[in-house]
């Protein structure tokens, strides 16, 4: 999270001016580290990072790297908070190991969509008419890779390049 002060508007400015960065490095997060780093030295920004190696919100490092945490998050014996897919090639790869995984809730017919087209007009301000076309109830599972962490087994599929 981040603070509503002065030091934190200057550095969503300046990752808004860095803009060119971000797509010359097809990464947010690349560009958002150096600044974050840039404005600690320079002015004195407070920054606190997670450790990478937690249960609580783990990452694609975790999902690539360590089997044991992946095991106990497909039984729901951790407490996790959020995923984030990141250590990940491709945001359709990133699609494609979290439904193994058991933790896509976002139906096909959403996803790429503006919400004016799902509905067919304007949303209401707090875009709770999305959650009932959007959201499913349940995790939407497919295999897609045999020797990654998966909430059932995929063993016997062709896997993707």
């Amino acid at each position: 999270y981040t603070r509503a002060n002065k030091r934190t508007q200057y550095l969503f400015t300046s990752l808004l001016y860095h803009s060119d960065l971000i797509l010359n490095w097809d990464s947010h997060q690349q560009v958002l580290c150096q600044l974050l780093a840039e404005h600690s030295s320079l002015f004195g920004l407070g920054v606190k990072v997670l450790q990478r190696d937690t249960e609580t919100f783990p990452g694609g490092h975790e999902f690539h790297g360590n089997k044991r945490l992946m095991e106990k998050l497909i039984k729901r014996e951790t407490e996790t908070y959020i995923f984030h897919m990141s250590w990940t090639e491709s945001k359709e790869n990133k699609l494609l190991f979290l439904r193994q995984l058991g933790e896509w809730y976002v139906m096909d017919k959403c996803i790429g969509k503006r919400s004016k087209d799902i509905l067919g007009h304007e949303p209401p301000s707090d875009n709770l008419a999305l959650v009932e076309p959007c959201c499913a109830m349940e995790p939407i599972f497919s295999c897609h890779f045999p020797k990654k962490a998966s909430k059932f087994p995929c063993e016997k599929i062709d896997p993707v390049k």
